[in-house]
């Protein structure tokens, strides 16, 4: 039944991967920390590694399914991906030897952190004037993040196993961007960040000794979070949803401020 469950959250993960661009992190890290919550103090490390595995394999499905145009607005941002991919390794690697208790309410401090600068600072429920690109069209990708940014998302990332989305999608809707195109290019810039960070927790694991858990890799609950994930994004990727911005946005944050109760109290 815990595995059924697993999988019929997927299902809500895949949702949340295609019109929010969390990947899983947003999800995979409060769930995960309820399911293996009899682990103690490796609970937070297990959730982190987790979670930044199911975000790795959705945002490659993710990525692979977008349009063309869309992933355009990342074209020629060389220093930024490279960036995004040595903070993912940096904040994996530095996750592997921080304590469960900073995991779990750097986890918290973060998500809330954010949801206060959502609602103080303008320019993210609400986009701000549209951007017009170098042949005079308007951009609905906006100016994009500036690389300087890139291992500090990376690295924040990896080390909480929240993924980019925390961080780029409202960066990305305050240099202009539509919550369509900052959601969607989250998943690109997951990717990034998830490759190393992943690769980092396959090399370095930590000696868990419990039913399913690989090195700190709960993949029970990863197969079943992307039994229940990849068919919803793969079938909603061509066909995503209209939503009007203000809904999305409110969306996103009522999301965001969920997560971060659950791992709270968990």
């Amino acid at each position: 039944m815990e595995f059924l469950g697993l999988v019929l959250i997927g299902c809500f993960v895949g949702l949340t991967t295609v019109l929010f661009g969390f990947g899983g992190g947003f999800v995979t890290v409060p769930i995960i920390t309820l399911v293996d919550a009899d682990l103690g103090q490796d609970t937070a490390r297990v959730a982190a590694a987790t979670s930044a595995l199911v975000m790795l394999v959705n945002a490659i499905v993710a990525t692979v399914s977008t349009k063309r145009s869309t992933l355009a607005h990342l074209t020629g941002r060389w220093w930024l991906l490279g960036l995004l991919a040595l903070g993912g390794g940096l904040g994996a690697f530095a996750g592997r030897f921080a304590p469960e208790v900073l995991l779990q309410w750097g986890f918290v401090a973060y998500i809330a952190a954010t949801a206060i600068d959502l609602l103080v600072r303008p320019g993210f429920f609400r986009r701000k004037a549209a951007v017009v690109d170098e042949v005079g069209e308007v951009s609905e990708g906006g100016r994009g993040i500036a690389a300087v940014w890139g291992v500090p998302i990376g690295g924040l990332a990896s080390f909480l196993g929240v993924g980019g989305s925390v961080m780029t999608v409202p960066m990305m809707r305050r240099s202009g961007a539509t919550m369509t195109v900052a959601t969607t290019l989250a998943n690109p810039l997951t990717l990034v960040i998830m490759s190393p960070a992943v690769l980092v927790t396959i090399l370095t694991p930590a000696a868990i000794d419990a039913p399913g858990i690989v090195g700190s890799l709960d993949l029970v609950a990863a197969a079943a979070l992307l039994i229940g994930g990849l068919p919803i994004i793969v079938f909603l990727r061509r066909r995503v949803p209209k939503i009007p911005e203000i809904l999305h946005a409110w969306g996103y944050f009522v999301l965001l401020l969920a997560a971060g109760v659950v791992v709270a109290v968990a």
